[in-house]
Parts: C-alpha cells; structure tokens; sequence
C-alpha cells in the first residue's frame, strides 16, 4: 500500500491536523455522545479510527439541565444536557487511565464560565500524559450565559484561543457554532490567535413542543439539534470556512454514514466527527472508518490531501 497520509500512519486515510496530532483515519467520536470512551469500546473498536473526543470537562462537577434532557426530532434529537460532567479531579483520577490505553488519539473537549476557568483546566490538564490535545468548546447552545457567549464574539474568542495558546504547546482545535451572522469570521479570529483547527458545526437551536400538552419537550425548552437533519447546514458551513482560513477543519453535524464523511471531506474538512448516530449504531465511526480507508487505497483513487476541499462548483 503506498503512503499517502502522515509519516507516523502509512494508511491511505491518514490526516495531520497539524502540532502533532497524526489521525491514522479522519473519523473521530464526537464530545457528549460516547461520554469517555469505556462504554462504546466494547462495541466499536476503537483502534481502527482517528481518535475520541471526550465528553467536556470543566473545572467543578456540573450536574447540568433538569430533566427532560433529551427528545427525538424528525431526522434527529435536540438535547440540553447542559455539560453534565464528573469535573476536572475525576477525570484526571478515574477517566485518563482508561483514555490511556487506547489506540487512537484522545482529544479532551474543555467548557467552561470564564477565560480563567478554561486556561486553568488547560494548565492542569497539560501535565496529565497520554492526551493529544483539546477542543475548546465555546458554542454550546444549552447553557446560558457562558462558552456561548464568547462563541458568538469575535473578540472574544480572539483573547480566549491567544490566552490558551500562551500556556499549551499541546494541538488546540477550537469548536464553532452555527448560531452567528458569520461562521467565517470567528474562524479566522481563531486562526489569528493560534488556534492549530476548527471543528464544526456544533448543534443548530432548536425547540420541540408536545401539541398535547402545549408544553416544550425539554425542561429547558430550547437545546442543541443535531443529527442528518442539520447536515445541509454544517456542509454549507464547512465550505464557507475552508474558503476563508488555512488550518484544518473538521467537519461535524449530521454524518451518518460513509457517503457523509465524503461530503464533508469534498467541502474541505480534513477530518470528520460522528455523534448522534452512535446512540443508533455504536460501531458506525469503525464503519465509516473502513469504508474510507477502502475507497482511498483503491488504486488510482485520488489521495485523500487531493481530494479534500476538491468540490467542482463552476
């Protein structure tokens, strides 16, 4: 088989995001749908894609939204999970030895209240061994007033990524919502302050009512909506991105099977994340994983490098 990804994977699938962070396949689990990975390694096998992308860790424990947290939609699920999580002692103590021993890249996905609060999980978090790098969640659309706020500034997520960029010599991909006027110029606000990627989209606001008894389905009445039904959204967003900055993209927000991933890739991502279709089919990012690497170790199919970014639109 020849070489066309990183020098570290000679599959022809593998991708550099760059500062060290070498997927041997573009797919990743994505945050808040495989929580820390013990789960899902039991049905997925974990070694044949890219990487994990753990559920977000913030500072201090966080029990999150009431219930209900969750609904099924047409095409999808909204959910207002409000970043429940074991906090930052917890996961160092009884989530990272497991992360360990893993055969793929660990990505820790960081929320937080305040600037201090996520460099100072990035300071701890940076004498931990065994991570590859973290994805800086400013666009959760379920918690008020906090990682959404900077999400949406330009501004703000300049200081934040420059201040984060300060303390770490570890990979920063910085998580992007949909929810603004212009995807593209957070991106490069990100990008100028030295962030090495952009993940996106995160969910799409939305909101399901129960006609029967005039009540919204969710205790927070509005939440994140994800699955294949925000796709068409997070292509669009994608390609608007890649025409506007230079560091990798990874594309996320309704993939649910092979011919997906190719989308994504064809808009310009150079990897890609899997989320709402592991509660349907735990193995799906093993799956797509496969069926990628097949079609790019064909012979005389265009090198994935070649390929990504390649859509014809004259």
């Amino acid at each position: 088989m020849s070489q066309q990804g990183t020098d570290r994977y000679s599959t022809c699938a593998a991708v550099s995001l760059g500062r060290g962070l070498e997927l041997k396949s573009p797919v990743l689990l994505a945050s808040g749908t495989v929580s820390y990975g013990e789960e899902i390694s039991k049905l997925c096998d974990l070694s044949k894609i890219g990487g994990i992308v753990t559920k977000a860790i913030s500072l201090e424990p966080r029990t999150g939204n009431l219930p209900r947290r969750i609904a099924e939609t047409p095409s999808g699920m909204i959910n207002a999970i409000g970043l429940a999580n074991v906090g930052l002692e917890r996961f160092i103590t009884d989530k990272v030895p497991f992360l360990r021993t893993l055969d793929t890249a660990v990505i820790v996905n960081i929320a937080g209240r305040s600037i201090d609060e996520y460099l100072e999980v990035v300071s701890r978090l940076d004498a931990v061994e065994g991570l590859s790098g973290y994805e800086i969640n400013l666009s959760c659309p379920n918690v008020k007033g906090e990682c959404m706020i900077m999400g949406v500034s330009r501004d703000a997520t300049f200081e934040i990524v420059s201040e984060l960029r300060k303390i770490t010599a570890r990979h920063l991909m910085i998580k992007l919502t949909p929810n603004v006027t212009s995807i593209s110029t957070i991106a490069l606000a990100a990008q100028e302050a030295g962030a090495d990627s952009v993940s996106l989209i995160n969910t799409v606001v939305g909101m399901a009512i129960d006609y029967k008894t005039r009540r919204p389905l969710l205790k927070n009445i509005t939440g994140g909506l994800s699955g294949p039904a925000i796709k068409p959204i997070a292509l669009a967003k994608v390609w608007e991105v890649f025409k506007a900055v230079s560091i990798p993209i990874v594309g996320m927000g309704g993939i649910a099977g092979f011919e997906d991933a190719m989308e994504f890739i064809l808009a310009g991502s150079k990897a890609v994340q899997i989320g709402t279709m592991n509660f349907v089919y735990p193995d799906i990012a093993e799956q797509v994983a496969t069926a990628i690497e097949r079609y790019f170790s064909t012979p005389g199919a265009t090198p994935i490098n070649e390929y990504r970014g390649s859509l014809i639109t004259d």
